[in-house]
């Protein structure tokens, strides 16, 4: 745990630093997404004033090591709340306290190895979280929770030019789930728990641009197939026995269209499934129009 953990350190602290370094192909692309209502005492509908906002970052940075290594570093992080208000026993409207409508945080380091064969070999590093979890009110965890995912296998560019790159690759991963369990509402009362599995990971990345990169479509499919599970003998004889051996899948895309320099249109969507989660598919989309600020 202690070994992982200074090693998702010291990858967070060297990957950005050195993308600033000569020979970087870096990309970081800003923005932040708005939307507002508000209704005046005439409405009797139950309507109510919102305001939501969301802040989004992609960055990345590329360098090819040397004629055989390329390494890729992908940072992509998102928080948003949503500000409510609601009305009264008086009828008087007031704003509630806002609520958390995004939380995350991926990184992701990939090292390819190009040898000239069919397949390259590959070796990656994942990191997933989200800022803060308050699912609890009485107790805030900043990062929390965490997973950690080491991955080895073999992988292939199906499509490279300029405006358009297909990545896929195959492999064994091994991820480890780090959380802490509230005990009380006392905030030193947790407990941190880690379960491990690993199995086999399938992961493709699709990127394309249109109309003079005016316009801009990424996609990111991840499954993973658990082989085992450190918490098996905790799930014997339950109904969620065997809801680990399920594969995982993660699938999110953007399309994000440039109206001018500054002003951008978005659109994201994902859909997860994990068994031990929901037995139900989970879907997400958002449309978004706001400030957009590329960095370079």
């Amino acid at each position: 745990m202690k070994r992982s953990m200074l090693f998702l350190v010291g990858i967070l602290l060297t990957a950005p630093t050195a993308a600033w370094a000569e020979g970087w192909q870096k990309s970081a692309d800003l923005g932040l997404n708005f939307n507002q209502a508000s209704y005046n005492d005439a409405w009797t509908g139950g309507e109510s004033g919102s305001i939501a906002w969301t802040f989004v970052g992609n960055l990345s940075a590329e360098k090819a090591l040397s004629p055989r290594y390329n390494w890729r570093n992908t940072l992509k992080l998102s928080y948003g709340q949503t500000h409510t208000q609601r009305e009264d026993d008086a009828k008087e409207r007031h704003w509630l306290s806002p609520e958390k409508s995004s939380d995350r945080i991926f990184f992701e380091s990939l090292l390819r190895m190009t040898l000239g064969l069919a397949v390259d070999p590959y070796a990656s590093f994942t990191f997933e979280s989200q800022f803060y979890d308050a699912s609890v009110p009485e107790v805030v965890h900043y990062i929390d929770p965490m997973t950690l995912s080491e991955a080895l296998g073999v992988g292939r560019t199906l499509v490279k030019n300029e405006q358009a790159e297909l990545l896929s690759r195959l492999g064994f991963s091994l991820r480890h789930h780090i959380w802490k369990d509230v005990l009380s509402i006392d905030p030193e009362e947790t407990e941190t728990n880690t379960t491990t599995d690993g199995g086999l990971e399938w992961v493709t990345d699709y990127a394309q641009t249109f109309s003079g990169e005016k316009m801009k479509y990424v996609s990111k499919l991840r499954v993973f197939k658990a082989l085992f599970n450190s918490k098996v003998d905790d799930f014997k004889g339950l109904e969620n026995e065997d809801y680990w051996k399920t594969p995982d899948v993660a699938w999110e895309n953007t399309l994000s269209a440039s109206v001018s320099k500054y002003i951008q249109v978005s659109l994201f969507a994902e859909l997860l499934y994990d068994k031990e989660v929901d037995l139900r598919g989970r879907f997400r989309e958002v449309l978004g129009l706001g400030v957009a600020y590329k960095l370079f």
